[in-house]
């Protein structure tokens, strides 16, 4: 399997257009919040993910990744490490491949679980509202 350099990762990753926000927020202060809103705001289809459930702009919140009506090509994760490790497995059994998981979120974990089960992830640092810009 060719390893591919977090740079191909990125990019790949910013062409796919159907997005989770996995820690999505209602709060306009934190980054599931903010990583929902401007990933949608340049045109791509976000499912916000938190197990509150809600609505977010009109739209659902669903309360886990297997509620969503259709497979997200990315899965971005905005919730606190520990939780973050449940996330990828979940993934894993889903079958979703690209995990990016934002500042904050990383676990050691949750990181060599992703690399141990051929799950592509973006991790140490990447922010997917900064990096978008550079491919979309």
């Amino acid at each position: 399997m060719e390893t591919k350099t977090m740079e191909q990762l990125i990019q790949e990753f910013v062409n796919q257009r159907v997005w989770a926000v996995v820690g999505y927020s209602a709060d306009p202060m934190k980054y599931g919040h903010r990583i929902y809103h401007d990933l949608a705001s340049a045109g791509y289809t976000v499912y916000a993910v938190n197990p509150r459930g809600g609505m977010a702009d009109g739209k659902p919140v669903y309360a886990s990744l297997k509620e969503i009506p259709e497979k997200p090509a990315v899965v971005d994760i905005v919730v606190p490490p520990k939780v973050t490790e449940q996330v990828v497995e979940e993934c894993k059994g889903l079958g979703l491949s690209r995990i990016w998981i934002q500042p904050g979120a990383e676990s050691a974990i949750a990181v060599q679980y992703c690399l141990d089960n051929g799950l592509e992830v973006i991790y140490g640092g990447p922010c997917a509202m900064v990096h978008k810009r550079y491919w979309n």
